[in-house]
């Protein structure tokens, strides 16, 4: 789906803009963390407008905490959950003055809506559909050698060498990767075995419901998620394909909201802090946060879903747990001096801007201390939708490209992994190749299981081997025409960062 993607803050920002952002918090990521959750009832005010999600960012001690909610209160706001240690309170109003009144109040940081319209239905558009195989053919016996009954259509397995590393060491069942999606079936029989239930959740809407199948897609049409948990951890079970990281555990928490499949700021802060309290090691992010391509600063709206985002992922990171997540794929050069963003608000009606890509930012891949992936075909060049950006892309991983043909037998150069209902298919998009990198963090955690989020990083892109810069004209579609400029080394560049990742050289090097 177009929003089922992500990026990263530039390296020369992410200090200075992490810094700025922890500091006005006021509180350190790996403290505990307490959350009230409040039932949704009518404001005390008269309906004046449509009903809106906001977050409110304030200092986090209970003090202030307190006397904020009387005054969202007196306001015409309902809260919904409060999220104590990082000071974020989700609230519901239907008093179009809310956030700009709220904004006043002392102990308030920052406040916004966290959307443009009341809960309604919005569109959503695919980079290709599905192109799914007959599952039956998932069910024929494995070779003798352990290949999975469609693993030869897997080239991106090779390609990191994944199949070689999971002889070595297919990852450890101490080592979760949390698919922050639309939702697992954790049901399919390449998932049931490596899935973990008491590390899944339900976040839309900001609460987490950990009841019985709350994590699971809503509908077949759901299928993002499911497909992502295949790409890291469908095991090696004689059955359909396999993962990157065949051993390790993989848990679903779902954030994609049910009306309009778009995935809001108040359910992505819940993942978060689901995922540090529950001992979640990775999550992988394949989406960004909307109704915003770009949340702009000078924006007061927009300002407070950073804040409160931010607040959430470092709050994990001081837990233990290390954010992936995907570039996207729109072929922006997201070092450029300007981007052209006509896809936001994507709740509403989208109204074009030029916004400046080190001042606004796609959350949460731009924030700091996120790894930001770009996507390869199987040529190992950049795949052609990727977004790219020297000093913001971290490291790439396969994500597909139809126009980068593998010899196998399809002859499908997308990503095959599984689907609900027991199904496969393949896709593209930097969406895949996400997954692909939380399955080699996930590998190196296995092998280094007091790597913290930092070291890991630093292993992923020193253990990742670069292609350099493509020579001559960067033309994937063939139609003569230069369409992305790749700027940098062998070492480090724009296209792929500091390399592919390679699965293989996380299990042997030490």
């Amino acid at each position: 789906m177009a929003h089922l993607r992500s990026r990263r803050l530039r390296a020369s920002l992410a200090v200075p803009v992490g810094l700025a952002l922890t500091a006005s918090l006021g509180f350190l990521p790996g403290t505990a963390f307490a959350q009230t959750a409040v039932q949704d009832t009518s404001a005390t005010t008269a309906a004046d407008g449509p009903k809106l999600s906001y977050v409110v960012n304030t200092k986090p001690n209970q003090g202030t905490i307190k006397a904020v909610e009387k005054a969202i209160a007196k306001a015409g706001g309902t809260v919904v959950v409060t999220h104590e240690k990082i000071g974020v309170i989700v609230v519901h109003s239907t008093n179009p003055g809310f956030a700009e009144q709220i904004r006043t109040v002392e102990g308030v940081q920052s406040a916004g809506a966290t959307r443009t319209a009341a809960l309604a239905p919005a569109g959503t558009t695919e980079i290709g559909a599905p192109e799914y195989v007959d599952s039956a053919a998932g069910r024929t016996a494995a070779t003798a050698d352990g290949v999975e009954p469609l693993e030869a259509d897997q080239w991106d397995l090779r390609a990191i060498g994944a199949d070689k590393a999971a002889k070595i060491n297919p990852g450890s069942k101490d080592v979760t990767v949390a698919v922050i999606d639309t939702g697992v079936d954790d049901t399919h029989p390449d998932l049931a075995a490596n899935f973990s239930k008491s590390q899944s959740a339900n976040c839309v809407g900001g609460v987490a419901d950990t009841s019985e199948g709350a994590w699971r897609p809503y509908t077949s049409d759901d299928y993002h998620g499911t497909h992502v948990a295949g790409e890291i951890a469908a095991a090696r079970n004689g059955i359909g394909i396999a993962g990157v990281a065949p051993g390790v555990k993989v848990a679903s928490i779902k954030v994609s909201d049910p009306t309009t499949s778009l995935f809001f700021p108040e359910s992505v802060v819940c993942a978060f802090v689901f995922a540090a309290d529950h001992g979640v090691e990775i999550t992988n992010n394949s989406y960004y946060i909307d109704p915003w391509l770009y949340n702009c600063l000078d924006d007061p709206d927009q300002k407070a879903i950073v804040d409160a985002v931010n607040r959430a992922s470092l709050y994990a990171q001081g837990k233990g747990t290390l954010h992936v997540a995907s570039a996207g794929n729109s072929n922006h050069d997201l070092d450029a001096d300007s981007i052209v963003d006509d896809s936001s608000p994507d709740d509403t009606t989208p109204v074009e801007r030029t916004i400046d890509p080190h001042e606004c930012f796609d959350i949460p891949t731009q924030l700091p201390g996120v790894v930001t992936v770009s996507a390869t075909g199987v040529r190992n060049l950049k795949s052609y939708y990727s977004s790219y950006g020297f000093g913001v892309v971290d490291v790439a991983g396969p994500g597909g490209d139809k126009y980068q043909i593998p010899d196998t037998p399809s002859k499908n150069g997308r990503i095959l992994a599984t689907m609900p209902n027991n199904g496969y298919a393949f896709l593209q998009g930097t969406s895949m190749a996400s997954p692909h990198v939380a399955g080699v963090a996930a590998l190196l955690k296995s092998t280094h299981p007091w790597a913290g989020p930092q070291v890991l990083q630093a292993l992923l892109k020193a253990q990742a081997d670069n292609p350099g810069c493509p020579t001559g004209l960067y033309d994937p579609d063939g139609n003569g025409i230069q369409d992305s400029t790749c700027v940098g080394s062998q070492r480090v560049n724009g296209f792929y960062g500091h390399g592919i990742v390679n699965a293989l050289d996380a299990v042997t090097r030490h």
